[in-house]
């Protein structure tokens, strides 16, 4: 469905965000949405296919954008090892400084209030993925020479669910922003020399 821009849509989004981030998405209602903003819940269904297409409109956005920064990041990583750059030009650590934690109401709508919608795994899919991206790139790495230490899929599952939640954490139970940088930083010093060693750096 296209996204409205209408001053009703923005007050219609406005209010179905309130209602999700209290209710979580399986709870949340309707008609509910509709008296925050004095209209019926069939006029709230002119703005959306159902209440998950409703929530998809909030969050989607902001995955775009995740995934446009990991896809990126991904390209030129490749690029680093393919052309003897940089390969710690940025991480994911630079994706949660710049990108998540400044956005963090939308990632918390997204990790915390999506049960029960595509999105009630995104973390889980997210590992899954970048272990498919790992499991491609240390390969390419040992055979350009760098001293890739062996691991099984599963220990690789471990380490990356491991790394993944405690980047997300302060975005799941809100901390403020400074208190999630300082974690961030402690994140950072625990995992990266640990990656560091495992891809032979």
């Amino acid at each position: 469905m296209p996204r409205d821009k209408t001053a009703n849509h923005i007050r219609i989004m406005a209010a179905a965000r309130e209602e999700f981030m209290e209710y979580g998405f399986e709870n949340a209602s309707m008609r509910r949405i509709g008296e925050r903003v004095g209209m019926t819940a069939a006029g709230i269904y002119r703005h959306c296919r159902d209440k998950e297409d409703l929530f998809d409109q909030l969050v989607a956005p902001a995955v775009e954008r995740m995934n446009a920064w990991l896809d990126a990041h991904t390209t030129r990583s490749v690029s680093a090892v393919r052309e003897g750059g940089n390969l710690w030009q940025d991480t994911e650590i630079d994706m949660m400084r710049d990108l998540i934690y400044p956005n963090m109401a939308d990632y918390r709508l997204l990790l915390s209030k999506a049960q029960g919608t595509k999105y009630e795994n995104f973390l889980h899919d997210l590992v899954e993925d970048h272990q498919q991206l790992m499991q491609e790139f240390l390969p390419d790495l040992k055979a350009r020479g760098y001293a890739v230490r062996d691991i099984s899929p599963k220990e690789l599952h471990l380490l990356l669910t491991a790394y993944t939640t405690a980047m997300f954490e302060p975005v799941i139970h809100d901390y403020p922003m400074e208190d999630a940088l300082k974690c961030l930083e402690m994140v950072e010093a625990f995992f990266m020399p640990g990656w560091k060693q495992i891809m032979g750096f």
